[in-house]
């Protein structure tokens, strides 16, 4: 694979996995070939993350593939920029993430989320959490940010919360 054809094997995949996924499959290990996987650990996306993705868009007709590819896309990025392409051995704890009430200047939703695009980010996203979910999307349309948008904020923003927090609330009131 060359850094050029990345994107178009990935629509293959996300078609193919699409596919197989409306026709009934459900469990991400078989929703994907081994070949498949081995692509998607080249670019730092686990067969889960992809499933999760594709998945929603099959039951509730989002995040469409661009959205997925753009996510992707960040990602791919900061695994081959920051991690220098080698995966992270750690998973976050679901406990250890904000609850969905938690809030910040006001914001719920927003403690929890920074915390979920830090684990997307280091590829380190338990299985049973997803970047992007249900929850996720309609909070960033109405901050009136997009997924991948958000990801690429909190990488620049490294440990400033404050950063994050401050451009919300700029795109928020750009809504108004």
């Amino acid at each position: 694979m060359s850094e050029y054809d990345w994107a178009a094997q990935f629509r293959a995949v996300y078609t193919a996995a699409s596919e197989r996924c409306r026709k009934g499959e459900r469990n991400p290990q078989k929703l994907f070939n081994n070949a498949e996987i081995e692509f998607l650990a080249s670019i730092g996306c686990s067969a889960q993350e992809l499933f999760d993705f594709i998945d929603d868009e099959v039951r509730y007709g989002e995040p469409n593939f661009e959205t997925t590819l753009l996510t992707t896309a960040v990602r791919r990025e900061y695994f081959r920029l920051e991690q220098n392409g080698i995966p992270s051995s750690k998973r976050i704890s679901m406990n250890s993430l904000p609850a969905k009430r938690d809030a910040v200047d006001g914001i719920p939703w927003l403690p929890r989320l920074i915390e979920k695009a830090r684990a997307k980010l280091r590829g380190e996203m338990p299985p049973d959490l997803m970047y992007g979910c249900g929850g996720d999307r309609p909070f960033l349309r109405n901050m009136n940010i997009e997924l991948a948008e958000f990801l690429r904020l909190v990488w620049s923003a490294g440990n400033d919360d404050r950063q994050i927090v401050e451009y919300v609330k700029k795109r928020r009131a750009q809504l108004r």
